[in-house]
């Protein structure tokens, strides 16, 4: 996991809960420091087109923590959601407050031949990042395919995904697929020769 960063690709919403992951014999948090998040928030770049530049190369730390306190949020809210059950009212709580502290604004830019419509983040610098994530995270709230969110089924993973595939079980099928394999494969080896 650590080699190759946090999993990405997911909505942005699992996204941000995966940040934290583990391996077999590690934790990570790829939100530990700003170095982490500036390296998240340059994977997820595509996916935060109301936030400006400057602001996803360089995060402030009052950014890193209102992203890490609303990870927290996030990941209890989909908990419960994906078992049927509302979220808690804190957590929602914490959601529209992140949301209403960096409303989206939108508004008209000259273009070649005709004028185009931009989405702007207004709000203290220290809250359009996690405004950004708490909108997703609404998103995938009250998306209908929030209870199809699965768990990785490697033994060691706490990371979530969305299934593209009914038959899919895994987070990463090159990582965690294969460890699991491999690790049936050596546990049918030893009955074998026992």
């Amino acid at each position: 996991m650590s080699e190759l960063g946090p999993l990405v690709g997911e909505p942005l919403a699992l996204d941000l809960v995966n940040t934290r992951a583990r391996s077999p014999d590690q934790d990570f948090d790829f939100l530990s420091d700003l170095v982490g998040m500036r390296h998240w928030l340059s994977c997820e770049r595509d996916r935060l087109s109301t936030l400006s530049d400057s602001q996803l190369r360089s995060p402030t730390r009052a950014d890193l923590a209102a992203v890490r306190a609303l990870r927290d949020h996030a990941a209890a809210a989909i908990a419960r959601a994906r078992t049927g059950r509302s979220p808690a009212p804190r957590d929602l709580r914490a959601l529209n407050e992140a949301m209403c502290a960096a409303p989206v604004r939108h508004e008209l830019v000259r273009g070649d031949r005709r004028a185009g419509l931009r989405a702007r983040r207004d709000g203290e610098s220290g809250t359009r990042i996690a405004a950004a994530l708490a909108e997703s995270v609404a998103e995938l709230l009250a998306d209908d395919r929030i209870e199809t969110v699965r768990d990785c089924e490697a033994d060691f993973c706490i990371l979530l995904f969305l299934p593209t595939h009914p038959r899919r079980r895994w987070c990463n099928p090159a990582i965690c697929g294969n460890r699991m394999r491999v690790a049936r494969f050596h546990e049918r080896r030893k009955a074998g020769a026992g």
